[in-house]
């Protein structure tokens, strides 16, 4: 069951496409990146896959890519348009804030307030390309640090993040999935160790497991 709806924010009009669980145990709503929308592999496949293992999937569309601009607006706009799709869905499951890339920053920065019950980070953009110097680890610590259980799936050759520049442990103690062979846009080569199908069943199992886990408190994914 799926449906669509416009999101009034202050800064225009932003879109959740939402894929209900029948009998959800949590709700995991997710933004985009910066240089692409909803449709990104591994947003799709979550709401492909969660919902059928319990878990509504939500995606957020930001207003600026709604009105087709092809550049993000500044950071603090995107935190303004999750919590305007946060409060159109009024949950009454455990909430999970996530998304890709500066989405995933998004979601660290607002999960605190909207008291999420967990925070997924997916491509999390560490620094920016080739300026290791620009760390974005304190948005992260930030989070995970408050208690809020935190996932970071990470390509295996993110150039924004490699799963071995972050620090072990993470902060927090926040998990770290690693997706062999994988770009920051979660791609992997032709010729690579995984198949982009198996690639994405290591995003939606690891987020499936977590979530289990960690914020619906039901014992192991199996039992979903």
């Amino acid at each position: 069951m799926s449906d669509e709806r416009i999101v009034p924010t202050e800064l225009g009009e932003g879109r959740l496409v939402v894929r209900r669980a029948r009998r959800p145990l949590a709700t995991l709503l997710v933004s985009h990146g910066a240089g692409g929308g909803i449709e990104a592999r591994d947003l799709a496949a979550l709401a492909a896959q969660l919902p059928g293992q319990g878990i509504t999937v939500a995606r957020f569309e930001q207003p600026w890519r709604r009105a087709g601009r092809k550049v993000a607006t500044p950071p603090p706009t995107l935190d303004v348009g999750l919590r305007a799709a946060a409060a159109a869905l009024r949950v009454r499951t455990p909430l999970v804030v996530g998304g890709r890339s500066a989405g995933a920053r998004s979601a660290c920065r607002t999960a605190v307030e909207l008291g999420a019950a967990g925070c997924l980070a997916l491509s999390f953009p560490l620094h920016p390309s080739g300026k290791p110097e620009r760390s974005r680890l304190a948005e992260l610590a930030g989070v995970a640090e408050a208690g809020v259980p935190t996932l970071v799936v990470q390509g295996e050759r993110d150039p924004m993040g490699r799963p071995e520049e972050f620090p072990d442990p993470l902060p927090g103690g926040a998990d770290l999935a690693v997706v062999p062979g994988a770009d920051h846009g979660l791609a992997v080569p032709k010729k690579g160790p995984l198949s982009e199908d198996e690639a994405m069943g290591i995003v939606v199992e690891s987020a499936l497991e977590w979530i289990v886990r960690e914020v619906a408190g039901v014992g192991n994914a199996s039992g979903t």
